[in-house]
């Protein structure tokens, strides 16, 4: 096995420095009750910061908008209850060493009326659909646009008050803004439907809305992917010109850190060129990228949710991940499942103590910190 410590060198990006480049990928787990990160989501994010993550992106998280909820028991990034929940959070994770921001995150068309909290409220979504062809919710008027833009902005507001180092965007796998991105559901014929430029007009008012915010030192991070839940073969840009033409914008609106969704780190992005979905987004925008993908996980590892078939050994191992670092391809890596099984995984891949990782199941969510 080649060294890790390319792993573990500090990185200072222009608006995040962190210990190493290791980040916590974000995962929901439904553990919080009545919306509110308890005690055992404190410790839960608490031991891994202890365990060696460098920056730790949480579970999606609600903003203040009556239909962005679509699961129970998932947090929110509102009300006095939930951030002052999420502030020991944050206090935790700093005592711990490590640095946090939250994912802000509308689910969109996907929500189901029954949903606290939201209650009777239907999925909102560019054009009522969830799904390609399918109308099962609310099309977005200009006024439900304005206050979910307006919501992104509070959360973000609310993150830098209590104390989080930065904030994620979800754009990605399907959710309200990807929804707004992606043709399959987006068929609108005002400005926020077209062309893709037209389909990110949605994306660039949030980023703008949550840059002024925040202020012009508080890093942004873009969460975005090609596939969605509902189409795992689906994808926005075809070629790497359609992709700059895609990512610039939303550089330029204010996102510092683009986090580039596959599920496969490994996978070239386009033909021609060895590069992943994160190597091309730095190279076109020149904005640092976080890879993520099955990373560490092999046939021990496999996941038996029947979401996906990862690769066995060789395409997911620590050498080819450390390979593509050696080659300045990205900048960070986020980990999920293997940090799921694996609270101290950072430290133990630096000590070289691989043989006493667990392997990820499913059951463990159930009682997890």
């Amino acid at each position: 096995m080649a060294s890790v410590d390319i792993l573990f060198q500090p990185v200072d990006l222009p608006k995040l420095q962190l210990k190493n480049r290791i980040v916590m990928a974000p995962m929901t787990r439904t553990f919080s009750p009545g919306n509110v990160p308890n005690d055992k989501v404190v410790e839960y994010y608490r031991r891994r910061a202890e365990g060696g993550t460098g920056l730790i992106i949480t579970e999606g998280t609600c903003i203040d908008h009556p239909a962005a909820s679509g699961y129970p028991n998932v947090p929110s990034f509102y009300g006095e209850a939930a951030l002052a929940g999420w502030k020991k959070v944050v206090d935790a994770v700093h005592e711990a060493g490590g640095k946090i921001a939250p994912q802000l995150w509308h689910v969109g068309g996907i929500r189901r009326p029954g949903v606290t909290p939201g209650g009777d409220t239907p999925g909102h979504s560019p054009s009522g659909m969830a799904r390609p062809g399918k109308v099962t919710g609310h099309a977005m008027e200009q006024a439900d646009i304005d206050a979910v833009v307006a919501g992104f902005a509070k959360a973000a507001a609310d993150a830098k008050a209590i104390g989080m180092d930065a904030i994620e965007l979800h754009g990605a796998h399907g959710y309200l803004i990807d929804q707004f991105f992606w043709d399959g559901t987006n068929d609108r014929g005002d400005a926020y439907g077209g062309d893709l430029a037209d389909r990110s007009r949605f994306a660039l008012e949030i980023v703008r809305a949550v840059r002024a915010a925040v202020g012009e030192d508080f890093p942004i991070i873009f969460r975005y992917s090609q596939w969605k839940q509902q189409d795992y073969s689906a994808r926005l840009c075809e070629t790497p010109e359609a992709l700059g033409d895609f990512l610039k914008p939303l550089a330029e609106a204010g996102v510092d850190i683009f986090h580039c969704s596959t599920r496969r780190f490994w996978e070239p992005e386009f033909e021609g060129s060895d590069l992943n979905l994160a190597g091309w987004t730095r190279k076109l925008t020149g904005k640092p990228a976080i890879t993520v993908g099955s990373v560490g996980l092999n046939a021990d590892f496999l996941p038996n949710d029947g979401t996906a078939n990862f690769r066995e050994a060789e395409p997911a191992s620590i050498d080819t991940l450390l390979e593509r670092f050696e080659k300045d391809e990205f900048d960070l890596v986020a980990v999920g499942r293997a940090l799921i099984a694996n609270p101290d995984w950072a430290n133990q891949v630096r000590d070289g103590k691989f043989e006493g990782l667990a392997a990820y199941e499913k059951d463990m969510l159930a009682e997890l910190v």
